[in-house]
């Protein structure tokens, strides 16, 4: 447990590299501890935000790399349970707010970078 980050995550850098292709470099802020959420991509210029979501973590619906641990469920059920409320909560807040959000999930970006930089393209030009 030690060794697992909430920042500079692999899914994170890989959604980092396909906005920096995009010609987004220097256009976003990290990890804004202002904003509930304290999301992964912030364009304070246009008003978006980009979450990129583990699965496991964030407890993806009907996602095979978000599977329910085998052993101490009586802590992990809940813990994952409120992660998930807990999210939705801030993207109520955030959208509340006048943000428009764009949640990535790791298992998307193991499929296909390439629908990933696409729909990623598609919310920063709106």
């Amino acid at each position: 447990m030690q060794s697992i980050r909430a920042f500079g995550t692999q899914p994170e850098l890989l959604v980092r590299r396909l906005i920096c292709d995009l010609g987004f470099r220097s256009r976003y802020r990290l990890h804004d501890h202002k904003l509930p959420g304290r999301p992964d991509l912030v364009f304070p210029t246009i008003h978006k935000i980009v979450f990129v979501h583990g699965c496991f973590w964030h407890s993806h619906a009907s996602c095979k790399i978000a599977h329910a641990p085998a052993s101490r469920l009586e802590y992990w059920e809940p813990k994952l349970r409120r992660n998930a409320e807990r999210d939705g909560k801030h993207l109520l807040e955030l959208r509340g707010a006048g943000w428009k959000v764009l949640v990535i999930w790791e298992c998307q970006l193991r499929q296909s970078t390439e629908k990933v930089k696409s729909r990623l393209a598609n919310f920063l030009a709106e």
